[in-house]
């Protein structure tokens, strides 16, 4: 499911911006980038987004500016001042192109490594929970409109469903009709009683009883776990792989025009579910 997350911390020295993105995965799928001295908690991290985000191709970024005069980089002067004292020794020139010279050598600049500091860190770490409940929220707005959506088409397959059933007798009469207009065209003397029985085993192959109730259970079933409290993303796609089954099903075995075309429009709305489904955690 998408979302966006972000956070702001501004301390003395620095300002830090958290960012969240999510897109659709069905598994957790994170990409994370951060300066170096935040690669430490990068586990922390995860583990953190793991537990809360489920899913989703996320996208973790921690950025940083200096806000203030705050450097890791300083001045070897010893060293600095020994190669001065050299280079006297080879040129004949002032302090100032010397000490050019001078800070171009090896060793001339000392690069301190920063030490991640625990009560920032625990700062960042509240930042870090801030961006993604913003993220979360954001999901679960989009869910609310999927979940409207959901409802609509489920309530649709419903009321198709509903003048399937009602057409059933009238499908099956159709059908009765057209195997006794068939023999009578054949011009031959038939036992009446040997053709209602050939004709309840062939109606019985058509019969569709069992597809209605199934499906009928399978949108109670799916409108049942949307209001659970529990992420049934995956669940749902399982529902409606089942429904696809009970539809595709009394389409095959209809055998009447008029039938298949509801089925067809059945089909329509479970389409549109599926896709949607993609969007669910």
């Amino acid at each position: 499911m998408t979302g966006y997350g972000k956070s702001v911390l501004q301390l003395p020295t620095k300002k830090i911006t958290i960012e969240l993105k999510s897109l659709n995965s069905k598994n957790l799928d994170l990409n994370a980038r951060m300066p170096s001295i935040y690669r430490e908690k990068e586990l922390t991290i995860r583990k953190l987004l793991a537990d809360k985000l489920v899913r989703g191709k996320i996208d973790f970024s921690i950025y940083v500016e200096a806000t203030a005069e705050d450097t890791s980089t300083q001045i070897n002067t010893p060293v600095v001042k020994q190669y001065m004292k050299q280079l006297q020794e080879v040129v004949n020139s002032d302090d100032l192109e010397l000490l050019k010279m001078a800070v171009r050598f090896p060793d001339a600049l000392n690069t301190v490594r920063e030490e991640i500091d625990e009560n920032e860190w625990k700062t960042i770490e509240k930042e870090i929970n801030t961006a993604t409940k913003d993220l979360v929220n954001h999901r679960l707005n989009e869910g609310k409109v999927l979940e409207e959506d959901f409802k609509k088409r489920i309530h649709s397959i419903e009321n198709i469903l509903e003048q399937v059933i009602a057409m059933d007798p009238e499908r099956v009469e159709g059908v009765r009709e057209r195997l006794k207009k068939g023999v009578e065209e054949l011009r031959e003397k038939y036992d009446e009683n040997r053709f209602e029985q050939e004709l309840v085993y062939y109606i019985e192959k058509f019969d569709i009883t069992e597809e209605k109730v199934r499906l009928k259970n399978h949108l109670n079933y799916f409108s049942e776990s949307m209001n659970s409290k529990d992420s049934n993303g995956k669940k749902l796609g399982f529902i409606s792989q089942e429904m696809g089954r009970e539809i595709n099903t009394i389409g095959s075995k209809s055998n009447y025009a008029p039938m298949q075309q509801l089925v067809v429009q059945m089909k329509d709305e479970l389409e549109k579910i599926k896709e949607q489904l993609l969007n669910v955690l």
